[in-house]
């Protein structure tokens, strides 16, 4: 049962062939007895209650296509019941009083919570090893990364511990861990899922997004996810849209965008060998192949590591021991408290960006780092514009290369945000992006290791994306590979 995309369970839930309680208890059972660390808490009374409703909901015909279905949350969106940590010590007991929007809509739709998932601290980092609560291991090998921030989302899809999962995508958390894991993730356009509980990073770059195994339950989450949120000052008022409208259409004459900039140094051979012969699988599905440039990629990591930081120093500076969260146990005054709090309670890369950011936005350095970085940010959406004149989607590698082993770069913060190179400028440009599995490393050690495909389209071009990774997935089968023991 637990192999089955969330379409097939879906169904059998539709035609009572399982009970939403049985699903539950299924993967419970299953996320108790796996060693990977994806999950920080798990509530088995709290998932019952839920299951038992979903099941009453189906028995009066009371039903959405996902109700019954199992969900797990990225521990960024707050929930009312589960512990909602960020990831972080200065959150490690924090139960929130409401759920986050996302959360709320999930559950209208009649999906089942089975708990909150592992990530990196305040979703800084790009390898899950960053959390208080101890790195996720990948399940395709335990002594790999699973990518970063949302790894453990990532790596419960891969496992099959959930058939649904939320992540966010603030500089490429969904779309790289969903490449080294092997899974599917979307990050949609800024603004298209609301932020209202969603714990803040950085907030004109955060964004929420589902992963699951195929293109096809990315659209059916991603109906349920959007939608305009009046609590959401960045939330977009647009007409509701039917994701899955567009899966079946033929890629017949659809030009795809392929960047120089993203085959250059720096790209392992692996790597661009797997991507390489997932353009030719599209070729052959009728698409053509052009050549485009994105000049200003090498740019988005400077100005991403200005903006994030800058926006992060300035979200954090709430959790200051007072109102909630940790709060330093010996202190001799208010400022003394806030020290003490934060260098109690913040990791050591939370506290690395906290300084850059401050220092950043500090008077003097304003002009000639923050404001820049937003100019160069302008200039950076302004060549993803231009590449879309020749084209309808454009296509790369998601990372340069596989996952790393546990450890690797922990001790080298630049070398882990080098890897971020590819994801980063549809970031700061507020695009949809998604990752499809598209092949594996090479070598003794690499070669169970996943690559993954990135797909980029223009402002609200969801339903072109999820069409696109669809057809490819309909002609391949690397989504549906599983780890070995799984």
């Amino acid at each position: 049962m637990h192999t089955k995309t969330l379409k097939e369970l879906s169904a059998l839930l539709q035609a009572k062939q399982v009970s939403a309680t049985e699903l539950a208890k299924a993967y419970l059972g299953r996320i108790a007895q796996s060693d990977l660390n994806a999950f920080i808490h798990v509530d088995e009374g709290l998932t019952l209650a839920q299951a038992a409703e979903a099941d009453a909901r189906i028995a009066k015909g009371d039903t959405t296509p996902l109700t019954g279905v199992p969900i797990a949350h990225k521990d960024i969106f707050v929930t009312r019941g589960w512990r909602s940590t960020a990831g972080s010590k200065m959150l490690s007991n924090y139960i929130s009083p409401f759920d986050a929007t996302v959360v709320k809509q999930f559950r209208t739709a009649g999906m089942v919570n089975l708990g909150k998932l592992n990530c990196d601290e305040f979703a800084m980092g790009s390898s899950n090893e960053n959390s208080f609560f101890g790195p996720v291991k990948n399940p395709w090998d335990k002594i790999a990364i699973p990518g970063g921030s949302s790894g453990g989302s990532a790596a419960a899809i891969a496992a099959r511990l959930a058939p649904a999962v939320t992540a966010t995508d603030t500089g490429g958390s969904i779309r790289q861990p969903a490449s080294l894991c092997g899974v599917t993730g979307i990050k949609p356009t800024y603004g298209r899922v609301s932020r209202f509980g969603m714990i803040a990073f950085a907030s004109s770059l955060d964004q929420g997004g589902p992963m699951a195994q195929t293109a096809e339950d990315c659209a059916l989450l991603l109906n349920a996810m959007t939608g305009f949120d009046p609590q959401d000052s960045t939330s977009l008022e647009r007409p509701s849209e039917d994701f899955t409208r567009d899966l079946d259409k033929p890629l017949q004459g659809l030009k795809i965008g392929v960047p120089r900039e993203y085959f250059g140094k720096g790209l392992a051979s692996d790597v661009e060998e797997a991507v390489r012969g997932a353009l030719r699988e599209y070729e052959k599905l009728g698409a053509t192949l052009v050549d485009i440039s994105l000049p200003k990629t090498e740019l988005s990591i400077p100005v991403y590591y200005v903006i994030a930081p800058a926006e992060a120093s300035s979200n954090l500076s709430r959790f200051d021991g007072v109102r909630y969260g940790h709060r330093a146990a010996d202190y001799k005054d208010l400022a003394d408290m806030y020290r003490k709090t934060r260098a109690e309670g913040f990791g050591d890369e939370v506290k690395r960006r906290i300084l850059v950011g401050a220092y950043v936005l500090s008077h003097g350095y304003y002009d000639a780092y923050y404001l820049q970085a937003q100019k160069i940010r302008r200039l950076i959406a302004q060549d993803f514009q231009e590449a879309f004149k020749q084209c309808d989607v454009i296509m790369g590698p998601v990372s340069p290369t596989v996952a790393w082993d546990l450890g690797d770069k922990a001790d080298d913060p630049v070398a882990n945000y080098l890897a971020d190179i590819f994801t980063l400028s549809t970031s700061l440009a507020g695009l949809p992006g998604m990752s499809i599995p598209c092949g594996f490393g090479k070598g003794e050690k690499n070669a169970k290791r996943p690559v993954g495909l990135q797909i980029i389209g223009n402002t609200f071009n969801e339903a072109k994306l999820l069409n696109v990774a669809h057809q490819y997935q309909r002609v391949t089968d690397w989504h549906s590979r599983i780890p070995e023991g799984v």
